[in-house]
């Protein structure tokens, strides 16, 4: 099952290092240069903003990068028996069961490669007691591609959160959060819900990176959208690989619940 014992991660959020602003700095330089502060303001309408911060300049696009994201959370549904999670007026049902991360060891030595990702390689799925789901999209990224400078690999959704949360402003991110009222999820894009009760304080619909601190979360990478309906793939969703569909509002926007406390979407730039 989805995990209520994710471990309190503690977050190492500290002050952007002194040589990324020296950089930036001197990024914003060479830009003022040839730029006008209209097209500088157009261009922070264009990228949005978090918690009245202008989000960063966009990435190049990369549709093979995007792709591969998603194709290789796909075929570790597949690899786990294609378990089925449907969420539906509040009610949750498991229409075809799966393989669990300790059925056999060939499923919990698929766990440990995960593990491996984020450096933990004395864990399987045979330790039931540890959430293994950012573990699970740590892996996914990492191997789709994605470098750890974009997205860094951790034990806790918490700290990639935070992280993404931290450096949204910066020029070029490939992932930057968006608030659930604002924006509607799509392939490559990652839904993230708390757990428990440990939520987030959350002020007009934005969350700090600081806010996260101990936070027991929870992540899932979208795979399909439609206007009504949602497809998510996520690690340790029900003891197992699980595709879950979940409903959306009239706006094609996320609608948290008591099973799933959404409370952002991190939007995937490529």
């Amino acid at each position: 099952m989805v995990s209520q014992h994710h471990a309190p991660a503690a977050l190492k959020l500290s002050i952007r290092s002194g040589w990324r602003l020296a950089l930036m700095g001197a990024f914003s330089f060479l830009l003022g240069a040839c730029a006008t502060s209209s097209q500088q303001d157009a261009a922070g309408q264009k990228n949005g903003s978090w918690a009245g911060v202008p989000i960063g300049t966009a990435p190049a696009p990369n549709a093979r990068i995007k792709q591969a994201i998603v194709t290789r959370a796909k075929r570790e549904w597949e690899f786990f028996g294609r378990q089925t999670v449907l969420l539906k007026d509040g009610e949750e049902s498991i229409p075809h069961v799966g393989a669990w991360e300790d059925d056999s060891d060939h499923h919990s030595d698929r766990v440990n490669v995960y593990w491996r990702t984020v450096k933990e390689p004395q864990l399987t799925g045979m330790d039931c007691s540890k959430p293994w789901s950012a573990a699970f999209i740590s892996w996914v990224l990492q191997t789709a591609g994605v470098p750890a400078a974009q997205f860094p690999p951790a034990a806790a959704h918490a700290t990639y959160l935070a992280a993404i949360i931290d450096q949204a402003d910066a020029p070029r991110r490939w992932f930057v959060p968006r608030r659930l009222s604002d924006y509607s999820p799509q392939p490559g894009d990652l839904i993230c819900a708390s757990r428990g009760k440990s939520r987030p304080r959350i002020v007009n619909g934005y969350v700090s990176a600081r806010a996260l601190s101990g936070m027991s979360g929870h992540c899932d990478l979208v795979v399909g959208a439609s206007a009504k309906t949602l497809d998510v793939i996520g690690g340790n969703v029900r003891n197992s690989v699980s595709k879950t569909t979940l409903e959306l509002d009239g706006k094609g926007r996320l609608q948290p619940s008591a099973k799933r406390a959404w409370f952002v979407v991190v939007e995937n730039r490529l």
